[in-house]
């Protein structure tokens, strides 16, 4: 049985600012370094971790450098596991990006903003394709008794266990959540080829 234990980052100066983020470099907060610390010492109690698979983006770069306090393990930065390009949105508030575009809104527009791109940026159609794709990958790798750890976003989380219980992407966005430096554990046995989720936006440890 492969063990996949899937995290987010912890909280960055723009989580604070509730900016808009993508690809930015936002760096965590002390909040996010003390949780960041908190989630290590949880995951040293709790895994034998024999590799990390990471988000090339700061936020979890940074998050990772303090998990190697606690956890011996070769890192991988990978652009699959990033969060969504919202291109030209970058930066923007939250409550301004829907007031001035609804058609990007999931509550407003429902499974048509799913496949809308924001320019020079992606669709949240394409950021689950890509992050599927990256699980497909990890699961068909993985040694049978293997324990990974995924460094990630609250986005491509919540697209991989939207698809791993059948949501759709409206729902798997909006009626699930992941807090930061949450704990998502999955079970994967590789003669059924069936996963199971264990448990999901664990944040006991914070």
């Amino acid at each position: 049985m492969t063990t996949i234990v899937a995290v987010r980052h912890g909280e960055t100066t723009w989580n604070r600012k509730q900016r808009l983020q993508g690809w930015a470099p936002a760096p965590l907060t002390d909040l996010g370094r003390e949780q960041a610390g908190q989630l290590g010492a949880a995951l040293t109690a709790g895994y034998d971790i024999d590799r990390i698979l990471s988000s090339d983006l700061y936020r979890t770069e940074e998050t990772v450098e303090i998990l190697l306090e606690h956890v011996d393990a070769p890192v991988t930065f990978e652009s699959a596991w990033r969060e969504r390009d919202i291109g030209v949105y970058q930066g923007l508030l939250f409550d301004e990006m829907f007031e001035r575009f609804p058609e990007h809104d999931l509550g407003e527009s429902g499974p048509e903003a799913a496949h809308r791109r924001a320019e020079s940026g992606e669709s949240l159609v394409d950021v689950r394709d890509r992050v599927l794709e990256r699980w497909e990958t990890t699961l068909a790798e993985c040694d049978s008794s293997e324990t990974v750890l995924v460094v990630t976003h609250g986005g491509p989380i919540r697209l991989l266990l939207g698809h791993l219980k059948d949501l759709d992407i409206v729902e798997a966005m909006t009626e699930q959540s992941q807090g930061y430096c949450s704990m998502n554990e999955f079970e994967f046995d590789h003669e059924t080829g069936a996963v199971r989720i264990v448990r999901e936006n664990d944040t006991s440890h914070c």
